[in-house]
């Protein structure tokens, strides 16, 4: 854990080691009245403690619960002659052909961030458009009218956010130049997929075995224990990431290699003192997409078409404010090691006390890593499709009509699941470099002159009006 200020010497202090913050000279002056106009206090490093145990240790019960589901389940298939090898065979496959395409698509990044920002802009109002047509044609009316309104917003925020774009991808460029410095993340991020892809494979075969055995009315509780476990893998690379990133920016020798100190430091953290918090605000989110799931297979009552959309609308609010305050939370947890309610609580102050409010609501990065993640998914569903068709063995004693289309939803759901695992290394580091941006930039001067130099001219050309705090 590092901190920004050692209060008696005024010298930047970052795991223990003091650094002269007059050791290198910027390029351009520095405008030392952004840290006087702060308004606020900035993160402090907390005593190395458990937070929000509790949530921890219902976490492990809940896998040690599915543990005994799944033997259950096995037992089940010896009993009833039912086979999940083909499954297991079709996401072992995708999962593959999700990684190399993930790992692709970072390089990919570096090289086009600028047009990656542009081009995600537009699909993201390509698809409101889309939706908006396949609705009024196959006559749904309100999924029609939705996707119409969702497009024409989607025109004016292109609009109003298209001069943010260089600003955008100058984040986007620092957040990758740290991850490229510490591509021992990268293998952090490659574990947990694995862990993803065993979990997907171990909820499928309990999931599946425990429907047959007692029906539909358990799939709540299931889709909780599916959306909670993977939130809880993407969530502890996000904290592992956003304290790499933290050293990396304040003291750049201590993570600057593909081993690097920070990382283990990181991920020993976000695995012990902070595994807690990651579980609390984890469950959070997996309850309301658990609810959202659900509420899909409503759908087939077109006596409900409204109910169903409203009721879905509603939720999607609800998961998309839950999902923005844990995404700086866990910043504030990766780099301070605070409980989840208060790192909540410090990071919002933070871009409170700023007038970032509005700015840090720009969702112009996650669009691209939206639109890469999907493009993935497509593709491993593709692959999905080609291999259960090669192999109609694949569904047997499954009871599955369409096996090209289940096989294709299988690797669509894979290859979505994986990407966004190993792309959300890229996401954490873009949050992080935001919140150190607003906390610290004079650190950022010193340290990474360059990047400094980029992302303040960058940020003149896309907020004016706030260009004399950089």
């Amino acid at each position: 854990m590092w901190g920004i200020n050692n209060a008696n010497s005024g010298v930047p202090v970052v795991q223990g080691v003091a650094v002269d913050s007059g050791s290198q000279t910027a390029q351009e002056p520095f405008n030392d009245s952004y840290n006087q106009d702060f308004g606020g206090s900035k993160g402090e490093p907390q005593p190395k403690q458990f937070n929000d145990v509790f949530f921890a240790f219902l976490f492990y019960a809940h896998l040690g619960i599915m543990a005994f589901f799944l033997a259950v389940s096995l037992g089940l298939e010896q009993q009833n002659g039912v086979g999940y090898g083909g499954i297991i065979y079709l996401c072992i496959v995708c999962g593959i052909f999700a990684i190399g395409l993930a790992t692709a698509s970072l390089g990919f990044m570096m090289q086009f961030a600028t047009g990656l920002v542009k081009a995600a802009l537009f699909f993201s109002i390509g698809c409101s458009l889309a939706m908006g047509i396949i609705g009024l044609m196959f006559g749904q009316l309100l999924m029609g009218i939705m996707g119409l309104i969702s497009f024409a917003f989607g025109c004016c925020y292109a609009f109003m956010v298209w001069s943010r774009i260089p600003f955008a991808a100058a984040n986007l460029t620092t957040a990758l130049t740290a991850v490229r410095a510490n591509l021992g993340a990268a293998v952090v991020a490659y574990i947990f997929l694995g862990l993803a892809m065993g979990w997907t494979m171990w909820w499928g075969v309990v999931t599946s075995g425990m429907m047959d055995a007692y029906g539909n009315g358990i799939l709540y509780l299931f889709l909780v224990s599916y959306y909670w476990t993977h939130q809880v893998l993407q969530n502890t690379v996000h904290v592992t990431v956003a304290g790499v990133v933290g050293t990396w920016w304040f003291a750049p020798d201590e993570a600057s290699s593909f081993c690097s100190q920070a990382i283990g430091d990181s991920l020993t953290r976000a695995t012990t003192y902070s595994f807690g918090s990651i579980c609390f605000g984890s469950l959070i989110v997996a309850l309301i997409q658990a609810l959202r799931a659900l509420n899909h297979h409503l759908r087939g009552n077109e006596e409900f078409q409204i109910v169903v959309c409203v009721i879905d609308c509603i939720l999607g609010c609800i998961e998309a404010i839950v999902e923005y305050f844990n995404k700086w939370a866990y910043v504030y947890v990766g780099l301070y090691g605070y409980s989840y309610l208060d790192a909540g609580k410090n990071v919002i102050q933070l871009f409170q006390n700023k007038g970032w409010s509005a700015i840090i609501a720009d969702n112009l990065v996650d669009n691209v890593l939206f639109m890469v993640s999907v493009g993935i998914g497509l593709i491993t569903g593709l692959i999905g499709l080609v291999v259960a068709q090669a192999d109609e063995d694949i569904f047997a004693n499954l009871n599955v009509e369409n096996p090209g289309g289940a096989g294709f939803l299988a690797g669509l759901l894979v290859g979505v699941v994986m990407s966004s695992i190993l792309l959300n290394v890229v996401s954490s580091a873009v949050n992080t470099i935001i919140v150190c941006f607003a906390e610290s930039p004079q650190e950022f001067e010193t340290f990474h002159p360059q990047l400094s130099m980029d992302m303040r001219s960058a940020w003149r050309q896309a907020f004016p009006e706030e260009c004399r705090q950089i």
